[in-house]
């Protein structure tokens, strides 16, 4: 069974992006067989279309070593954990009308592509957890990175009793147990960080910085990655574009221009993005694009599949497992 999926691929994905799509999965093997670590970026709504049914494998063989994601999929894991089963598919929505479109919001889901999740069953039921967490932390003068606070919850067993789906096919709960290095840059524009921003508003909470921010994400991703490259090499695996890659690429040429330290570029690099490539498009930008940047090096292994991440991440990630 360990080579059916390899010889698979091997056989039948011999050209343009799915053979991109075997040369990165070989090669991110070869980086982690030859002693690198690989950190994640993972955008778009990856949590939602239920990546972790393999991403979590990828965490607990110890294949993926830290993540930057958005806020969005931080929390959209949890939603799935505890509501799945509330969760509305509509396979036709290219055909929606607006009016289609409001009859969902009516019945309390919110779309995303071909999938609604409810707001009472996973939002709100997420939210008085949450609240009761920043309250307590804020009256207690303590600070917590967003992803900090969602490990404190699912570490609190509170959920337990409202999981319906296998815990084992949750990424967020695998990182949890592991004590995966989260970066979560631009968490105020997901559904709970403008949940958190309502109750700062309603003077819940007192002191906003109870959940920390952006700047102080930097830093930390600045320590680990100082630290972890001196043992390591370690590369770099995106899904989609946007923040969650932008940032935690950066930590680089910030480390190597801004504070002049002689850290080493990421070893390995590949996107998956159906974004093509244009005019002054960071996300369509060709990996050597990044070289001028000092990301990373003429001969840094690059890859780039331009297709579709639901369909291709699972099988690199089951290349890589050997599944």
């Amino acid at each position: 069974m360990s080579e059916n999926i390899r010889s698979y691929l091997r056989r039948h994905f011999r050209h343009f992006n799915a053979a991109s799509l075997v040369d990165a999965a070989e090669a991110y093997s070869a980086h982690l067989d030859g002693g690198g670590i690989m950190l994640l970026a993972m955008a778009g709504a990856m949590s939602t279309a239920e990546l972790g049914i393999s991403l979590a494998e990828m965490i607990r063989r110890g294949k993926v070593h830290a993540v930057s994601c958005t806020g969005a999929n931080l929390e959209e894991d949890v939603f799935n954990l505890v509501a799945h089963r509330h969760y509305v598919r509509a396979p036709n929505y290219r055909d929606l009308a607006p009016g289609d479109e409001l009859k969902l919001l009516e019945r309390g889901l919110n779309r995303v592509t071909d999938t609604c999740i409810p707001e009472e069953e996973a939002i709100r039921r997420l939210e008085g957890s949450m609240l009761r967490l920043w309250t307590g932390a804020d009256a207690r003068g303590e600070r917590l990175f967003p992803h900090e606070f969602v490990y404190r919850l699912l570490r609190s067993g509170e959920l337990e009793r409202h999981y319906q789906i296998d815990p084992a096919d949750s990424w967020i709960l695998a990182a949890a147990e592991r004590d995966l290095p989260l970066f979560v840059p631009g968490w105020e524009d997901s559904t709970l960080g403008n949940i958190y921003a309502s109750h700062v508003l309603r003077g819940d909470i007192a002191k906003v910085h109870t959940v920390r921010g952006g700047i102080e994400y930097m830093l930390r991703l600045i320590d680990w990655y100082r630290k972890a490259s001196a043992e390591a090499g370690i590369g770099f695996f995106q899904i989609g574009g946007g923040i969650a890659g932008d940032f935690a690429i950066c930590a680089v040429p910030l480390l190597r221009q801004d504070l002049g330290e002689e850290v080493p570029l990421w070893g390995y690099f590949c996107q998956i993005s159906d974004s093509t490539t244009s005019f002054g498009s960071y996300s369509g930008a060709v990996p050597n694009e990044k070289i001028t940047w000092e990301k990373l090096g003429a001969d840094t292994p690059k890859f780039i599949v331009e297709s579709d991440a639901t369909i291709v991440a699972p099988l690199i990630f089951s290349h890589v497992l050997g599944d």
